[in-house]
């Protein structure tokens, strides 16, 4: 597997989405963007994406899709979980699709991960899609719990257009952080 650089996302400093307008196309099969210490302004947020067909407007494709994630405390607790999270998926659904557990907005708080989308220029098939992220959570109440949390999301764009635009936000308010794209050959 051969990955290249096409682009970084740089001006990512109090945004409300991260996107992707150009570089999508028939040059790889495969695309695949690294996240790095997405950090939400507002708490509670869980980190989200859409998709958009060649020539249409707004982020609004048809998903399919699936969510779990796992949970362990900081400290070492007995109460890690595994949880399968059927508020986050959607059947045929047009929302941005959550891809990460909720993300604190604390300075020390934030998401990393790595998404990967298929043959998105494709004119004949549906778009597949997986992610993965981790990152950690505290509660507020009077005495706060630190967790470690790992998301898993994965379905299709229901769509046989070629997807060029992809687009990353929080579910409410802005963002900092980074986003490369790489093409896998």
């Amino acid at each position: 597997m051969i990955s290249t650089l096409i682009a970084t996302n740089s001006d990512t400093s109090d945004v409300a989405t991260i996107e992707f307008t150009s570089g999508i196309d028939s040059t790889y099969d495969h695309y695949m963007f690294v996240l790095t210490d997405i950090h939400p302004e507002t708490v509670n947020q869980y980190l989200a994406v859409q998709f958009n067909v060649d020539g249409q407007s707004g982020y609004n494709e048809e998903i399919t899709s699936t969510f779990f994630a796992t949970n362990s405390q900081e400290a070492g607790g007995t109460d890690a979980t595994f949880v399968y999270q059927r508020s986050h998926d959607q059947a045929a659904g047009t929302s941005y699709q959550r891809i990460s557990a909720r993300v604190s907005a604390d300075a020390d708080e934030s998401t990393s991960g790595i998404f990967h989308l298929f043959n998105p220029a494709s004119t004949t098939y549906i778009k597949h899609f997986y992610g993965r992220t981790c990152n950690d959570f505290g509660t507020a109440d009077a005495t706060p719990v630190k967790y470690l949390e790992s998301a898993y999301s994965a379905g299709y764009v229901n769509v046989t257009g070629a997807i060029d635009e992809i687009s990353f936000k929080f579910e409410s308010g802005n963002m900092n952080g980074t986003i490369q794209m790489y093409g896998i050959a």
